[in-house]
């Protein structure tokens, strides 16, 4: 099931090339879909997404991690409700990561996320990430270039051993620009429901852009891989944003040709255990 639009093709970071943000435009919309079709078709969609869940759940041999990546405000956590928040919460796990804790710290900065990862039949979602590593801790100079610049590889080794392992692997970033950025903080201060979301590095991080759409570039570039691709998601219209995970998630999963097992029992037995017990009540 689709939307009819192949935006895993169109917004898929091709392995091997070096990308530019500012060749992305926050603001694309197809012209065929406007919000009210993007609306109904997402509803199917998220019906498709929670049966798929449950059977990848039933199989319970193979996993899915999805990734959600972006700046300040960006809708992660809109992601999060909206998309997911149909499926079954028995088989579906979602980790923040956020400045990591003393016992994070004096591990390595995989061994976090590794623990994090989806078990066999699992989902598992990934507020912010491994790639924080190369994201934040570059800008802010946390550790040398001669240790960030090496987790690229071992971002890669980390998530090929998990698809070696069954997980497959879906990493979105969500693409706002700096207006749109600015317009949703003044929403979280307009509105009382929000205002616990606010935070001094919304605005202290905000000199920092350019900085991030260059560590940006250079982890979408570096990671993005035939079993761990990288999405460029035009988020500035979260309904659009919305459609195109559920559908990129929907055909994945799709593909994955997932299927409820065969029965552990004897059916026939159980059947007549049950004619049994109806005619003796």
């Amino acid at each position: 099931m689709g939307c009819g639009m192949d935006f895993a093709k169109t917004l898929r970071v091709k392995p091997g090339t070096k990308i530019g943000l500012d060749d992305f435009d926050p603001e694309w919309k197809p012209d065929s879909i406007d919000r009210n079709q993007a609306e109904s078709l997402f509803a199917g969609l998220t019906r498709r997404l929670s049966d798929l869940q449950n059977v990848m759940y039933a199989e319970g041999t193979r996993s899915l991690l999805i990734v959600l990546q972006g700046r300040d405000a960006a809708g992660k956590d809109g992601t999060i409700r909206k998309v997911f928040g149909p499926v079954n919460p028995q088989g579906c796990r979602v980790t923040s990561f956020k400045v990591p804790s003393k016992l994070e710290a004096s591990h390595d900065f995989l061994w976090r996320c590794h623990l994090a990862a989806p078990a066999r039949g699992q989902m598992a979602i990934f507020n912010r990430s491994h790639y924080e590593d190369v994201l934040v801790v570059r800008v802010h100079d946390l550790v040398p270039k001669s240790q960030w610049s090496k987790r690229y590889n071992h971002i890669n080794a980390f998530e090929k051993l998990l698809a070696d392992n069954g997980t497959a692997i879906l990493k979105f970033y969500l693409h706002i620009n700096r207006e749109e950025q600015l317009a949703r903080f003044k929403k979280r201060i307009d509105n009382p429901k929000k205002n616990w979301k606010i935070s001094d590095a919304d605005y202290s991080e905000r000199p920092h852009w350019d900085t991030y759409t260059r560590a940006f570039e250079d982890a979408l570039s570096k990671c993005s891989t035939p079993h761990a691709p990288w999405f460029v998601v035009p988020a500035n219209r979260k309904w659009l944003r919305n459609l195109i995970i559920a559908d990129i998630v929907v055909r994945t999963m799709e593909e994955m040709k997932l299927a409820y097992p065969e029965p552990a029992v004897d059916m026939d037995a159980i059947r007549r255990m049950y004619h049994e017990a109806e005619e003796s009540s």
